[in-house]
């Protein structure tokens, strides 16, 4: 006789409004749930039928606002309780704080609501300190993707780390192993004068913490130096919040000559074309000074490409000893180093192979296995 499986409601309402990271995660997750041969739970994906507003209206954002804290407490918890969840596992920080039958277990990628409170609503935030924190408290577990990240939170939140579960997470199968090719003859393009080029890359919402001032600073040097022609290009669109956008680069590059020729910023570009920016840059480049995670380098990894990274927050404990760490605050030393980098072509192969290795260790089907048994665990309790 088959036994019945237990039941996990996983909330994809964010599939429609999420970028970046947190988007990436729970797609991600759905992909392997779909994929995986043997499922140790029945999962029910629950979303709303009420459409989402995504717009920049003021009293559009507010209804939508109404609308989300309405689905995290009264709707998405009776849809778990008809579909006899077990458990519900949200990916955006938030769960329900009423408990209908089942325990919960939201992921919080990061620890940016305390680190940087400025950036966000102050009504958000408020949101965030007393219900949000309040019904994390109240779950089996809470996810997060790196010991630095459990460290953060637990320091900020007060939460007991024990009570912090860091799980790795995996690349973006869609720039890892992207569908849709590029045609070199299409029309309104130049990708295939660009992809001819030498290239450093970086990809990211362009905003203050990525610091991409200073790699823009060290790329400057290093042109100046070796007058190689070389090119930086920047992939990625600005931050929709004006507390986290970073003009100052755009008014850097558009004051030099020499840089306004050598960096390209592409905006935001479809996962197949930065898929072909990996496959052909030269060495990839993260200078970010605070991350929660830092899922480009494993991209980078996967596309052969050698990496240098800021060596302060969860990047070490992501790229492990496969790319060269550097100071993030240092424009001058990140600078000589891309320099010695490139000039040296068995540092080059010898951070693809290691990159190639370390890669192994991240993959989705692992990140939904641990997943998996603390869902177990969490429901035996």
């Amino acid at each position: 006789m088959q036994v019945k499986k237990q039941k996990i409601g996983i909330d994809i309402r964010d599939l429609k409004i999420a970028k970046t990271g947190a988007h990436t995660y729970l797609s991600e997750l759905c992909k392997a749930i779909n994929n995986k041969q043997a499922l140790q739970f029945q999962y029910v994906f629950l979303d709303t039928r009420l459409p989402i507003y995504t717009g920049s209206h003021k009293i559009g954002k507010l209804w939508e606002q109404i609308n989300y804290v309405f689905w995290k407490q009264v709707t998405l918890p009776i849809k778990a309780w008809l579909n006899g969840c077990r458990l519900v596992f949200c990916t955006d920080y938030f769960v329900p704080y009423t408990q209908l039958s089942f325990t919960t277990i939201p992921v919080f990628h990061d620890a940016f609501f305390w680190e940087y409170p400025a950036h966000y609503n102050k009504y958000w935030l408020w949101f965030f300190n007393t219900l949000g924190v309040s019904a994390a408290k109240k779950s089996s577990a809470i996810v997060t993707v790196t010991n630095y990240a459990k460290q953060q939170i637990a320091t900020y939140s007060g939460i007991d780390a024990a009570k912090i579960i860091p799980i790795h997470i995996g690349p973006k199968s869609s720039i890892t192993e992207p569908q849709q090719k590029i045609d070199p003859h299409s029309s309104g393009n130049n990708w295939q004068q660009l992809l001819q080029k030498k290239y450093i890359l970086h990809v990211g919402t362009i905003e203050k913490r990525k610091n991409l001032a200073t790699l823009i600073t060290a790329f400057e040097q290093h042109i100046i130096s070796t007058q190689q022609e070389i090119y930086l290009i920047i992939v990625g669109q600005k931050s929709n919040k004006p507390t986290l956008q970073d003009n100052a680069v755009f008014e850097m590059v558009a004051a030099s000559s020499l840089l306004k020729e050598r960096v390209i910023f592409t905006g935001f570009l479809p996962d197949f074309q930065t898929a072909e920016l990996y496959k052909h840059a030269a060495l990839y480049v993260f200078p970010s000074v605070n991350e929660g995670f830092g899922i480009p380098i494993l991209e980078a990894f996967a596309h052969e490409v050698p990496v240098l990274v800021a060596g302060n927050t969860c990047l070490p404990e992501v790229a492990g000893n496969a790319a060269i760490g550097f100071d993030p605050l240092h424009a001058q030393g990140l600078g000589t180093l891309i320099t010695q980098t490139l000039s040296d072509p068995s540092t080059l192969q010898d951070l693809k192979q290691k990159g190639t290795e370390r890669l192994k260790h991240f993959s989705w089907n692992n990140t939904l296995d641990a997943l998996e048994a603390v869902f177990q665990r969490s429901i035996n309790r």
